[in-house]
């Protein structure tokens, strides 16, 4: 018999019900609202009311090397520890971000790990789940429909059409929407305009929702949505439009912790999910400080490779709410290592030292930017494969063991928790060194200079440059009065570079920064480099193309 799928290891699943992974967190009933048998949004005034005084719990950050289309785990590997935390009898939970419908229909695949370390029900999370992402969808879409609605109902705030910088949203790759006219035919069809479409995860309320702590900050952070530009160049923002009532109202149970299981019985919330190419990339904070108050320890990622996903979840997430991690678990394949090295994926499964050798200097990047600008524990996590020899992993060792890091190897894809307790050990030990966390840069350096430092100290770029239309913008953005804010970096997550052609650890090279894009609810200004876009496309062979459905209702194909 041939290895089962992870659809198939899921299905085959015996979940508990629900409302025991709540009581395994004593949550009282009255917090708990059942969305079937196996899944729940816990009301977030549960925190304010209840938890919010309790210990703090150990927050272990999971991270990686760039991705590559070899695989790195690292959602696997999240799930994984946390069980593996708990077969050590150290209560844990995960807090996760949902998947986005683009992706599972197109080449990336779900997002609720692998093998026997995943989170179910699979094909609910993985599909429409609680509608957390709709509601997010008709709130952006509400307030794009009232901006243009203003504008043909006689413009009172004297918008300029052609600085309408609000568009709508759908949660599909399809790029057929990332350039178009609308309010064509009658005159009350509406103004004509150049406009086109988001995926609903890069939309700013997504940003938003997940750094929101309650209602009254999600429409305070609402309201100050920059929607358009008047004639004269001020702002106009979702408050002026009078909106944030109505799309709160959209959003009230969203805001809500989704609360599912692992495969072995761990509590998780999944929740929000910003896209991590243009957003920060990480779960929502009403998720991590809940799941913080509940636990011993709470372990969550961040998005792509840890140039993006971890600094933005320390530079961001944790300067807004003050969560630091007590350590932080930086995955690695030495398949994706050796790829890093020039090894074409066909070959990935041949010893190749010379290979591993050329890759793991991306590795190593990573962890010095963890310890040395961060200053936080990390230990690396071999996601093992069958195919890695001992002479690959004892040289992974000794590299890291020179920069003082311990490398665990993880086999969580194959054996659940008991794969992961080498991992494990490790993290519990390391949560116990003294550590404080440093940031990238300080908010009070002007733009440029906070680009550049995330860039040089990073990136390890030699430097930056300037299109025309981001200089023009970071100059908007400091008159307007938004030069303090945090960087949102939008770059590919393949290259410490904007290429993503230069894999491993490049230098001699600098990074342009073709645009900057006020998110001003979420509080950050979103930096692009190279052709970072906010609509994907599906690729030549979607993975929707070997999804099913049978008679039974029972789903396949999904990944």
């Amino acid at each position: 018999m041939g290895v089962k799928s992870d659809i198939e290891i899921a299905q085959e699943a015996t979940m508990q019900s629900i409302n025991a992974i709540a009581a395994k967190l004593e949550i009282p009933d009255e917090y708990v609202e059942n969305y079937g048998k196996y899944k729940a949004k816990i009301d977030f005034r549960y925190y304010n009311n209840v938890l919010k005084e309790r210990k703090n719990a150990k927050v272990v950050l999971v991270t990686a090397i760039n991705p590559t289309p070899a695989g790195e785990g690292k959602t696997t590997t999240t799930i994984g520890l946390a069980d593996a935390l708990n077969c050590l009898d150290h209560k844990t939970m995960v807090a996760l971000r949902e998947p986005s419908l683009g992706p599972v229909f197109g080449i990336k695949g779900g997002a609720a790990g692998g093998g026997y370390a995943q989170v179910v029900p699979m094909e609910d999370i993985n599909l429409h789940f609680t509608g957390d992402l709709h509601a997010i969808g008709a709130a952006n879409n509400l307030l794009a429909a009232m901006l243009d609605n203003h504008m043909y109902q006689g413009n009172a705030l004297n918008i300029n059409s052609k600085r309408v910088v609000w568009r709508r949203c759908v949660d599909m790759n399809d790029r057929q929407l990332r350039c178009i006219v609308d309010g064509l035919g009658r005159p009350v069809d509406g103004v004509s305009r150049e406009d086109g479409f988001d995926i609903t995860v890069a939309s700013e309320i997504m940003a938003i929702f997940c750094l929101a702590t309650d209602i009254e900050d999600l429409k305070r952070r609402l309201a100050r949505i920059i929607v358009a530009y008047t004639y004269d160049g001020q702002p106009v923002t979702c408050g002026d439009l009078k909106a944030q009532g109505a799309l709160a109202a959209l959003l009230k149970d969203a805001l809500k912790p989704n609360l599912v299981q692992t495969l072995e019985g761990t509590p998780a919330f999944i929740h929000g999910g910003p896209f991590a190419n243009i957003a920060h990339g990480c779960n929502s904070v009403i998720a991590t400080q809940m799941g913080m108050k509940m636990t011993d320890y709470l372990i969550t990622e961040a998005g792509f490779g840890a140039d993006l996903g971890a600094e933005k979840f320390l530079d961001i997430k944790c300067r807004m709410t003050g969560i630091e991690p007590s350590a932080v678990v930086l995955v690695a394949t030495i398949r994706a290592l050796k790829y890093n090295g020039g090894v074409a994926k066909n070959d990935l499964g041949q010893e190749n030292l010379a290979a591993l050798e050329n890759g793991l200097p991306n590795l190593m990047k990573h962890i010095e930017n963890i310890t040395g600008v961060f200053g936080l524990p990390v230990v690396v996590a071999i996601n093992k494969f069958p195919t890695d020899t001992d002479a690959e992993l004892a040289l992974v060792r000794e590299k890291c063991q020179a920069l003082g890091v311990n490398v665990a190897l993880s086999n969580v894809w194959a054996e659940g928790g008991a794969g992961g307790e080498e991992l494990a050990k490790e993290v519990v030990r390391l949560c116990e060194e003294d550590s404080k966390l440093s940031m990238a840069y300080d908010l009070d350096m002007s733009i440029k200079d906070k680009i550049n430092a995330i860039a040089t100290k990073i990136y390890g770029a030699d430097g930056v440059d300037y299109t025309a239309k981001a200089e023009t913008e970071i100059a908007t953005m400091e008159k307007l009065g938004f030069g303090k804010l945090p960087i949102c970096m939008a770059k590919n997550q393949y290259s410490l570079t904007d290429d993503q052609t230069k894999l491993g650890r490049p230098s001699g090279f600098r990074i342009t920064i073709s645009d900057l894009t006020p998110s001003i609810g979420a509080g950050f200004l979103v930096a692009l480099t190279g052709s970072i876009m906010k609509m994907p496309g599906l690729p030549k062979v979607p993975a929707a193309e070997k999804i099913d459905v049978d008679n039974d209702g029972t789903i396949s194909g999904l990944f």
